[in-house]
């Protein structure tokens, strides 16, 4: 019967002359582990702004229908209390939904610098690796050529 050579020591030996280096993957998790972070925070930070401006409206929005919500002597100060209501409501709805525009703004400003960014130290940390990479396997292809 036949005997099924062994290839281990074969493998071993193309394995060791082409080794990996994983601090390229370390180092991309790591990247990608702060970009993470520092997106989180923006975002976060977007919805506690967020939420103080919408508490804020709803508190003086409860505070003017308190106020209107109060006995009138005449039937006309009621139509007017109505009136003075809408017209307070809609300008605050104007500013309340500047300043979730300005919110919005510095969150879309502040994530395409963090890409920006990211992008950049990706391509130099790709062109690192890529140079190393070539050297090592120049280096262990020349070192195989002289061994035989």
């Amino acid at each position: 019967m036949a005997k099924t050579p062994d290839f281990t020591a074969t493998l071993k030996d193309i394995m060791g002359a082409f080794p990996v280096d994983t601090s390229a993957l370390e180092g991309a998790f790591k990247s990608t582990a702060t970009l993470n972070e520092k997106l989180s925070g923006v975002a976060l930070e977007a919805a506690e702004k967020s939420a103080e401006i919408s508490n804020k409206w709803t508190k003086d929005t409860l505070a003017k229908l308190t106020e209107m919500s109060k006995a009138k002597a005449e039937p006309a100060d009621y139509a007017k209390a109505a009136t003075d209501f809408a017209s307070a409501s809609a300008e605050v709805a104007a500013e309340n939904l500047a300043a979730f525009a300005e919110i919005a703004k510095k969150v879309q400003s502040e994530t395409v610098e963090l890409l920006m960014a990211a992008g950049k130290d990706a391509a130099e940390d790709a062109t690192a690796a890529v140079k190393k990479a070539t050297n090592e396997v120049t280096a262990a292809a020349k070192k195989a050529t002289a061994a035989k």
